[in-house]
């Protein structure tokens, strides 16, 4: 009998099936190792059909040589979704598997952590009377004896701690082993960062109000339809939608079937992790990028053994080994981190809808601000809309001002708090309540430029402008983008002046300027510089919402899915940032910001307020999202859409040419240029393309490599794909560039 094998870490042109003689052990989803090319060295595989047939004539075939690790041996479904990516997504087979599996799982190793048990093989009484007799029929050794004392009183330990005990060492455990007395079990220690939070329940019934009574009826109908169905969760900042969320997670595990949940990263916190842990104790696995390689391997062994009912975590948890998935939720549906910018460039709602093909499930996406894509499609019917339009609770929405800073720069206030600002959170100090106050731009000044020459300090990796940082001995300055830093110059490197100019501000001049003009007023920054560490982030929030600091200002970290009962105000230092960019998408992203980070003050009493502060105040975007107004937001835009033909009425491909070299870069992208429109004219004649470039990336210098690209406008289905598969094939056998295909990216 042969297999057909994938061989892993192929380029592009080598990622096709090949046939192996079967060997003893080897089933379907088999990781194994096979012998490949003209060295026969080994590589690792994966298993993909069973052939009930013999070698060719004439054709030597090689056989397998092993299976890597049973543990990891894909079933049908995961076997399906590796193929289901590699042709959607148009990545290698091997991508998509290491996309599918946790980390560590192809390193060889079972990579289990154990614990090894001492415990006695004889009875107390004969332990008595060993311990009692004289001679060579006792145990003369005292740390021999300490050991079997210690474990008459325990029956077993642990060896670290028998090892701890005084005058013991693990001599005295060998002897005591090889004369029988004492045996050694190993047994498994499973990892789970979030076994504390199961400890304590909470099986108190969900109360919901009279609007979640009506989203939560709707979505038990697509529970219980027995067929792959689809709705979008809509409801206002407040509604309560975790509350319906929660609920019909209980309905469908009372019914014996299994949940995803997908969260922003942003959003995993502590609170939100114990909310669910308390409610279903062990019985949750929680998968995120922050767990460390062996936490992420247990977590994936416990569902796979079918130890648990709910799994909650980010975009990677989308692969979780779950059977009889009843329903995957997608909280905040709308967050790009659900798409992969690296191989395989998937998006989590793609493959959640594959999943919820397979077992016949729901998949529940939920925002206050959903995708113009998804909102689309429950507006065509595609998807059933779950509208929640008020607030829990009946509290009203925060009251939203919009201040004009140019006005503020005209009476002599070029600070980035304006008048109203400053007031409104004298007014927080004096309540004793907090505030949130966000910048979508971490640093000090954005940029540092010579007044005589007019030069940027930027990368000499990247071709963008370094941001200065403050710090101890006099800051730096860092590029967002590689990591580079140098130290601050004080004199211009191009012309020599020392007329140097600190442009823009970010987080940490927005810190200075609140401590400066609010005395008494604690601050917490958070942004990437403050949360580095495993669990900064989560320990801010916990401080933050204890009370330790009247202010946390930040980035978008400040912005989404917090619940704070103490905030009345919100404060956006300038809402321009997001806006004014090259990118089809980038009125829907900032209207969603600032609709998330308005809807944050407020949340548990009716005087929040929200400060945005613009130097476009008649901009409709941020009139609309002052308004929280999704609907008026959404008929405009989708017009405007469907008017130039963007997604949801086109699909965007994005071909970016990657090279360590400007010249190779030139001649590939023209070759590109050309393979590309030959085609169009050729064999693909008369499908609907549309093609921009050859221009240079947003970014064209990044970490010393040059890249280029084109945007194809089209549909996707199995002609487009076909045209970008050929294209990729094309490019796979260069060295010096690299081609990537990314099929509607987060920004073109």
């Amino acid at each position: 009998m042969l297999c057909e094998v994938h061989i892993l870490d192929t380029p592009y042109h080598l990622d096709r099936p090949f046939d192996y003689i079967l060997t003893e052990g080897v089933t379907l989803g088999s990781i194994v190792r096979v012998p490949f090319g003209r060295a026969d060295k080994l590589r690792l595989g994966a298993v993909t059909r069973i052939k009930e047939a013999e070698a060719p004539l004439g054709v030597k075939l090689k056989p397998v040589h092993s299976v890597v690790n049973h543990t990891f041996t894909l079933d049908r479904e995961m076997l399906g979704l590796c193929l289901f990516m590699k042709d959607y997504t148009l990545s290698t087979f091997g991508d998509a598997l290491r996309a599918v599996l946790p980390p560590g799982a192809l390193s060889g190793t079972e990579n289990v952590s154990y614990r090894r048990r001492c415990s006695l093989s004889i009875t107390r009484d004969e332990a008595e009377t060993l311990l009692s007799a004289k001679g060579r029929a006792g145990i003369r050794s005292e740390g021999q004896r300490c050991v079997i004392r210690y474990l008459m009183d325990t029956d077993s330990a642990d060896i670290e701690l028998v090892r701890q005990l005084p005058g013991v060492d693990s001599s005295h455990i060998r002897a005591l082993v090889s004369k029988g007395i004492v045996v050694m079990e190993t047994e498994e220690r499973i990892r789970n960062p979030y076994a504390a939070y199961a400890e304590r329940s909470d099986t108190s019934p969900i109360v919901l109000s009279p609007a979640q009574t009506a989203a939560y009826d709707t979505v038990t109908e697509l529970l219980s339809a027995d067929e792959a169905k689809a709705g979008l969760l809509f409801g206002v900042t407040g509604s309560g939608k975790t509350k319906v969320i929660m609920k019909a997670i209980d309905k469908t595990v009372e019914e014996g079937k299994s949940v995803i949940m997908l969260v922003p990263e942003i959003a995993l916190t502590p609170q939100t992790v114990s909310i669910f842990c308390k409610r279903y104790g062990e019985r949750v696995a929680v998968i995120h990028s922050s767990l460390s390689q062996g936490e992420r391997l247990d977590a994936w062994r416990r569902v796979k053994r079918g130890d648990v009912d709910l799994v909650i975590g980010t975009r990677s948890a989308i692969f979780a080994p779950l059977s009889n998935i009843g329903m995957i939720v997608i909280d905040e549906e709308h967050e790009h981190t659900y798409k992969s910018e690296s191989d395989p460039k998937y998006h989590a709602r793609d493959v959640a809808a594959f999943r919820c093909r397979e077992h016949r499930a729901l998949m529940l996406l939920a925002s206050a601000t959903p995708s113009l894509e998804s909102f689309y499609k429950a507006k065509c019917g595609t998807y059933t809309m779950i509208p929640l339009r008020e607030r829990y609770g009946g509290l009203s929405l925060p009251k939203t001002v919009i201040v004009d800073m140019r006005e503020e720069l005209k009476r002599g206030n070029a600070s980035p708090i304006s008048q109203r600002l400053y007031e409104s959170l004298e007014t927080v100090k004096e309540r004793g309540e907090q505030a949130i106050l966000f910048l979508n731009r971490r640093g000090f000044s954005s940029q540092i430029s010579c007044r005589e020459c007019g030069d940027v300090i930027t990368c000499p990796h990247c071709s963008v402008s370094l941001t200065y940082h403050t710090g101890a001995g006099g800051g730096k300055l860092l590029c967002h983008l590689c990591g580079y830093t140098s130290r601050v110059p004080r004199k211009c490197p191009s012309c020599s002046s020392d007329r140097l100019s600190y442009l823009g501000f970010g987080t940490q001049k927005l810190e200075e300027e609140v401590e400066k003009y609010l005395d008494g007023m604690k601050v917490m920054r958070m942004d990437a510089d403050t949360t580095s560490g495993k669990l900064a982030y989560d320990k801010m929030l916990e401080e933050f919402r204890g009370g330790e600091a009247d202010v946390l200002l930040g980035t978008q970290m400040v912005a989404k899915g917090h619940d704070f009962p103490k905030v009345t105000l919100v404060g956006v230092a300038l809402a321009d940032t997001s806006l004014y960019v090259s990118d089809f998408r980038a009125s829907e992203r900032t209207f969603s910001l600032l609709t998330q980070v308005v809807g944050r003050a407020g949340r548990a009493t009716d005087n929040g307020l929200a400060v945005i502060q613009t130097f476009s105040p008649a901009n409709e975007t941020i009139r609309l999202a002052a308004r929280q107004d999704y609907e008026s937001f959404y008929d405009g835009e989708i017009a405007i859409r469907r008017e130039l033909g963007y997604p949801p009425f086109a699909d965007m491909v994005q071909l970016t040419l990657t090279s360590e070299s400007e010249h190779k870069l030139f001649s590939a992208a023209k070759e590109l240029s050309d393979t590309l429109i030959a085609k169009l004219e050729g064999e693909y004649k008369g499908h609907p393309f549309t093609v921009f470039g050859p221009f240079e990336a947003q970014v064209y210098k990044l970490n010393e490599k040059y890249r280029m690209r084109m945007v194809v406008k089209c549909r996707l289905g199995k002609v487009s794909r076909s045209l970008f598969r050929e294209l990729l094939l094309h490019f796979s056998e260069r060295r010096d560039t690299t081609l990537s295909v990314d099929l509607n990216p987060l920004s073109v």
